[in-house]
Formats: structure tokens, C-alpha cells, sequence
């Protein structure tokens, strides 16, 4: 092979090289973002969890205080005093998820 076509063939080596750590670079760049995101889906999985678990038992507390038997005239009282303590829990709740 004379010089002219080892220099061409050296020429076309080095632009596929160039080009392929382009792909490498932008391959890297993509996988990186790729995985913040990820992060940032599993944390907001976890809060949604988090506030469907709180739901429940705001439910659950609900549903007892609302079969208490209304027998004396303290029952008024017990659910008013619950559904304090449910806000009271919420705001604690909010004020720890910041």
C-alpha cells in the first residue's frame, strides 16, 4: 500500500473513532439523566405511599369513631376530640415531608 492510501485509511479510522465517543459521550449523558429520574420517580413513589398509608388510616380512624355507640353525651365530644387529633397528625405529617 502506498502512503496516500494508508493516510486515507488512518483519516477514515480517526472520524469513526470521533464519532463513536460522540455516541459514547451522549450514550453516558443520557444514562445519567436517566438515572436521576429514576431517582427522583422512586422518591416520589415512596411519598405517594407514604400518603396513601396516612389515607388509610385516617380512614380506619374515621370508620371507628364513626360506630361509636351513640349511647351517652360524651360521644360528641370523643369524635371532636379525634378529628382533632387527625388534623394534629396531618400537620405533623406535612411538617416531616418537607
Amino acid at each position: 500500500m502506498d502512503q496516500e492510501a494508508l493516510k486515507t485509511n488512518l483519516n477514515g479510522l480517526e472520524r469513526k473513532i470521533l464519532v463513536l465517543l460522540n455516541e459514547h459521550k451522549s450514550a453516558k449523558e443520557e444514562a445519567k439523566r436517566l438515572k436521576m429520574e429514576n431517582q427522583e420517580l422512586r422518591a416520589d413513589l415512596h411519598r405517594r405511599d407514604d400518603q396513601l398509608s396516612n389515607f388509610k388510616n385516617q380512614i380506619k380512624i374515621t370508620k371507628i369513631v364513626d360506630h361509636i355507640n351513640p349511647e351517652d353525651g360524651s360521644v360528641s365530644e370523643l369524635k371532636r376530640k379525634v378529628d382533632e387529633y387527625i388534623r394534629e397528625i396531618d400537620k405533623c405529617i406535612a411538617h416531616l415531608s418537607r
